[in-house]
């Protein structure tokens, strides 16, 4: 079968030799005669395989001790309710900023529980830009600032981290997470579905100063309650086994590779020549601005659009998938997260000069 480039926003492509060593496994792992799926989460197999787990992700990300890291279920989505049962600590209020349409999901969410104050929104420019910082409004009494570092949709990155002063900054690092190094400790909490950077869909990340466990909304569901997971070491229920061994082999391959300083050098050469490729030509475009294009989802647009069908049945045939943009933009959209090799990248890159000549 020839090679194929999964450009996938997530679930996503992941590297070769994690699937690999995840096949030779697959019937007996490490001699215990048991796939990891079958084993009890509690049993001391698989507690090898968790410990293991969190001490590299740990070292990847440079995580202080005085974070815990939480491995639960829900995606993403379920953080932007679990965040205010316990992040709004007796407060009323949250500000949120809102850059695209994770943001704005997880704005509609946290209304049901507090008030929300606008920082900032890009939403009347269509989601193509960070708001400038002289119009950025903080509400000082806020219990913590929540933002969206990348928005995967709409192809928007953040150029540096909010300084939110001595009020507590919230991320989801959903689709940057482990591609570049970050400072941890600029956050109360952290979180991430692990479908595109981590792991398989089904496993959630949660990092989450001690701090800001405990004193949850009343009525917080346990398996919500940061601090009863942490208790119980993310088992207060049986934890997504399977998708953790997998994330756990992703972070042994990162930590071969050289940890995430190597993978950013990686990741800013792949999105630097295939944005300059859209930049270079009049065939496509890309409608964020500069500043603030993403480095993991690269998102343009054929100058004409009748050619769109054309254009992903082409890519399909050169083995180049999953290429559409999503159903609410429109265009393309190129996910290049760490497990797409700089080969991939170098392919779509060739198969779009070929398809603006050929269609000229």
């Amino acid at each position: 079968m020839s090679q194929i480039f999964n450009f996938s926003a997530g679930p996503a492509m992941f590297p070769a030799a994690v699937l690999r060593q995840a096949q030779e496994e697959f019937l007996d792992w490490n001699h215990s005669g048991m796939n990891v799926m079958e084993m009890s989460h509690r049993g001391a197999e698989f507690q090898s395989i968790f410990k293991q787990t969190e001490a590299d992700l740990r070292q990847l990300m440079a995580i202080p001790d005085n974070y815990h890291v939480l491995f639960l279920q829900g995606g993403a989505s379920a953080q932007f309710s679990a965040i205010p049962m316990n992040m709004l600590r007796g407060k009323k209020s949250a500000d949120y900023f809102n850059t695209g349409q994770w943001s704005d999901k997880a704005i509609t969410e946290a209304r049901r529980y507090c008030d929300v104050n606008i920082v900032a929104s890009s939403k009347d420019e269509g989601f193509h830009t960070v708001p400038d910082k002289s119009c950025w409004t903080f509400n000082p009494d806020a219990a913590y600032v929540h933002y969206t570092p990348n928005e995967t949709i709409g192809g928007v990155e953040f150029d540096s981290i909010p300084d939110t002063g001595d009020v507590p900054l919230i991320a989801d690092l959903s689709s940057t997470i482990l591609s570049r190094p970050i400072d941890v400790s600029k956050f109360a909490l952290i979180y991430a579905g692990a479908q595109k950077n981590i792991g398989p869909a089904g496993l959630t990340l949660v990092i989450v100063r001690d701090d800001f466990i405990g004193d949850v909304l009343e009525g917080t569901p346990a398996t919500f309650n940061y601090k009863i997971q942490a208790d119980n070491k993310s088992m207060y229920n049986t934890p997504p086994t399977y998708a953790l061994y997998l994330s756990g082999l992703v972070f042994q391959w990162l930590k071969d590779l050289g940890g995430v300083e190597a993978i950013a050098k990686i990741n800013q050469r792949k999105a630097k020549k295939l944005y300059a490729v859209i930049d270079n030509s009049d065939f496509y475009q890309n409608p964020v601005e500069k500043q603030y294009r993403s480095l993991m989802n690269v998102v343009f647009t054929l100058t004409d659009a009748s050619l769109d069908d054309d254009f992903l049945i082409g890519a399909k045939q050169a083995g180049l998938i999953a290429l559409k943009g999503h159903r609410s933009v429109g265009g393309m959209r190129a996910s290049i997260y760490n497990a797409m090799p700089e080969e991939g990248v170098d392919a779509l890159i060739k198969f779009m000069a070929e398809f603006a000549q050929i269609n000229k």
